[in-house]
């Protein structure tokens, strides 16, 4: 793992293929920060407290994932001082780095229900593009049970998240946790793939969709409500709200 300071506000790490199989974490959990991901993350903080000073104690931070095309990944820390702009930057997917100068990585977490498909089609054609075709239908199937899909919906009123939990009831059984806004009184969902496929996982993102506003999830703002929000309900929000 190697770091460099590009400046007072931001630090690049670059992680080999030696450096993901010492720690056992694929690619998507990088992109969507699986427990060892985020264990990775605070060795990599730590470190660059220690190299460079670079404090971020409750500030807000973008990280840009950019895998290379020779299986190494990089990873662009850069503190945000105003936390809005984290729905907009936050956590970008390109194919080399011929992309990032033309501006072009696409985002790897969706904007919208529907982009969820999308987004698994695109990782798809990442990952499988020097696979052979015979392969291909075994690694799709892999892929699809490694991805860590997180969402995150925003609701004005309990009220919507209980119809919309009566009619997933017996559609979404993932992992789910519910805070609460105190300034504001707004609800945040966040929902996770868990071990549905990705077109169920879509089916869900759909219906949600139509009783709240859907939101890019990062592991930057679930760490911020962590701290700043009230934890209404830690693990199956909405199957105990569907019980109400």
């Amino acid at each position: 793992m190697k770091l460099e300071k590009i400046n007072e506000n931001k630090i690049r790490c670059i992680l080999t293929r030696d450096d993901l199989e010492n720690r056992h974490i694929k690619l998507s959990e990088i992109a969507y920060g699986s427990e060892k991901a985020r264990s990775l993350f605070r060795d990599m903080m730590e470190q660059a407290s220690h190299q460079f000073g670079f404090e971020a104690d409750n500030i807000p931070l973008m990280i840009e994932a950019i895998p290379m095309p020779n299986e190494c990944i990089i990873l662009d820390i850069t503190k945000v001082s105003d936390p809005e702009e984290l729905d907009t930057r936050f956590s970008r997917f390109s194919q080399g780095a011929a992309d990032i100068s033309e501006s072009s990585s696409r985002e790897f977490l969706p904007d919208g229900a529907d982009e969820v498909l999308d987004l698994f089609q695109k990782l798809l054609e990442h990952r499988l593009k020097n696979t052979p075709k015979e392969n291909r239908e075994q690694q799709a199937a892999t892929i699809a049970n490694e991805l860590d899909m997180r969402k995150l919906y925003l609701f004005q009123k309990l009220d919507s998240m209980i119809e919309a939990s009566q009619i997933l009831k017996t559609i979404y059984h993932g992992d789910n946790r519910l805070y609460k806004n105190p300034d504001n009184g707004q609800y945040h969902l966040v929902i996770t793939k868990s071990d549905h496929t990705p077109e169920e996982f879509n089916k869900v993102c759909n219906i949600l969709s139509e009783y709240g506003t859907g939101s890019k999830y990062t592991t930057a703002n679930e760490a911020y409500m962590q701290e700043h929000f009230k934890l209404i309900l830690k693990d199956h929000a909405l199957e105990k709200l569907a019980e109400i």
